[in-house]
């Protein structure tokens, strides 16, 4: 992928150092020249406040104008938040107001997965540049159509995988694919995350007062509300969101990805796990095991919600890391614990080279707004769409997948190395969380063939038709864009 040195990105994008970032309160003192990039920030909660206070207020040349949340109260605040330091800020409940009536040039869209791809397209087709947050689509067949939205009306897309823009991260995948340690011989990414239980509710909740739960739902079933919170533990519910491996492991994949050099989804994949120990209102695994079977070596990944063993918080680490990528190569490997930094060693554990380094995506993002260059972004839609793919696949097999005991698991995986490894593993960490799979067996997914040229499954119908949903009228993923 294109990138322009450190140098040259820092003097494009007026970043300033990490020592002189400016707090929230500046923000009245960069916004007003008439260049500046005026912006409208989509979802207030969570991710929403990192964009506001964390990222943007480090990029130069950048006004928010607008926001926009259907729930009243974080956008209030938000709102009032930056009204108070000087800021002009219109605010919208319904997003289609804000493309119709924003004072905008682009927005930054920190929804929920089920919303991602139709308001990336409506964003294109009001002409506004988009920052997209991972997963760029709540299936497969929506991230095509948001390629194909920003070719058509020429928008600029980056998408929020923040390790792109890892100066660190790119010595390191430039490093190693050099040849420096040998060839890769697999990339495994980890997401040991401890996740609690979601609860589990005994019939539909009451709707916040300042929620507008039908723009919620948008593309997504009328249904009621199945869950005590309304925020963030959507993710563990299909209609909405993709479970662990495309909230957190889609950035781990991504990196897994990068250093393969692979620029297509994946042929072939398979996966083992489950919901474990919870009877809750979630529906997503909280344990999984994904290998996906590329040409230049195994990608696998890795979820482990539950801890290190019952009586404890603590999480499992491989190689140092609970959440992170490890790339195995024939003269040793590279951990990468975090997006700004990675270590090199070899066979016998001995550090051969330390990679650090900063990364501003967002800075990237605006930059790339006033070049009108796709190539200078760092993550393009279509590489988004990729790495989003990884894990709705992985998804995809886990779904129509068969529960099935451990030792018939095992006869049927006993070809894949790679997978019989991971899963002895999976069954051992289990285990210690008082799992015992003769009694509650975990599911293996379908092996699933893909064709990344067609985006369709080439083995099995049932796959084919969770490549997209049934959307609820008006919040339709066109077919045309």
């Amino acid at each position: 992928m294109p990138r322009i040195s450190r140098r040259a990105f820092l003097k494009t994008t007026g970043v300033v150092t990490a020592g002189a970032a400016l707090r929230p309160k500046s923000w009245a003192q960069v916004a007003g020249a008439n260049g500046d990039v005026r912006v409208g920030i989509v979802g207030m909660n969570n991710r929403g406040k990192d964009i506001v206070y964390k990222e943007l207020s480090k990029v130069g040349g950048v006004r928010i104008t607008a926001l926009c949340d259907v729930d009243s109260e974080p956008l209030n605040a938000m709102a009032k938040t930056l009204r108070d330091q000087g800021l002009t800020i219109d605010t919208y409940t319904d997003y289609r107001d804000l493309l119709a009536k924003g004072n905008i040039d682009a927005v930054f869209i920190v929804t929920p997965n089920h919303q991602h791809a139709l308001q990336a397209i409506w964003a294109c087709q009001a002409g506004k540049d988009v920052y997209l947050e991972k997963p760029v689509s709540h299936n497969i067949w929506e991230g095509r159509k948001v390629i194909e939205a920003a070719d058509k009306y020429k928008r600029i897309i980056q998408v929020g995988s923040q390790c792109r823009s890892s100066d660190s991260l790119a010595e390191a995948v430039a490093w190693v694919q050099a040849g420096n340690i040998g060839k890769i011989t697999s990339v495994r990414g980890l997401c040991y995350k401890l996740r609690p239980s979601i609860g589990l509710t005994t019939g539909p909740q009451p709707i916040p007062s300042t929620v507008n739960y039908d723009l919620w739902l948008g593309p997504a079933p009328t249904a009621p509300l199945r869950r005590a919170r309304v925020h963030y533990d959507w993710h563990m519910q299909w209609p909405y969101g993709n479970g662990e491996v495309a909230n957190q492991g889609v950035h781990q994949m991504d990196i897994a990805r990068w250093f393969l050099g692979e620029k297509e989804i994946s042929p072939r994949v398979l996966t083992v796990g489950g919901r474990m120990t919870y009877v809750d209102d979630g529906e997503t695994p909280n344990t999984l095991t994904v290998v996906h079977d590329y040409k230049t070596a195994p990608l696998i990944f890795e979820v482990r919600g539950l801890p290190v063993r019952l009586g404890t918080t603590m999480m499992d680490k491989y190689y140092g890391a609970s959440i992170g990528v490890i790339v195995e190569c024939e003269g040793g490997r590279v951990v990468v614990p975090t997006y700004t930094t990675a270590r090199a060693t070899d066979k016998d554990g001995n550090v051969l080279k330390d990679f650090a380094g900063a990364s501003n995506h967002e800075g990237n993002f605006i930059a790339a707004v006033r070049s009108r260059k796709v190539g200078d972004l760092h993550a393009p839609i279509t590489e988004g769409h990729i790495s989003s793919s990884l894990s709705h696949m992985a998804n995809i097999s886990h779904r129509v997948g068969k529960t099935q005991p451990p030792d018939a698991i095992r006869e049927q995986i006993k070809s894949n190395a790679t997978m019989s490894e991971a899963f002895e593993r999976l069954a051992a960490h289990l285990s210690l969380n008082g799992v015992n799979l003769e009694k509650t067996p975990v599911t293996l997914g379908a092996a699933l063939e893909f064709d990344p040229k067609t985006e369709r499954f080439t083995n099995s119908d049932a796959a084919n038709a969770l490549l997209t949903r049934e959307y609820r009228k008006p919040f339709v993923v066109p077919e045309k864009v």
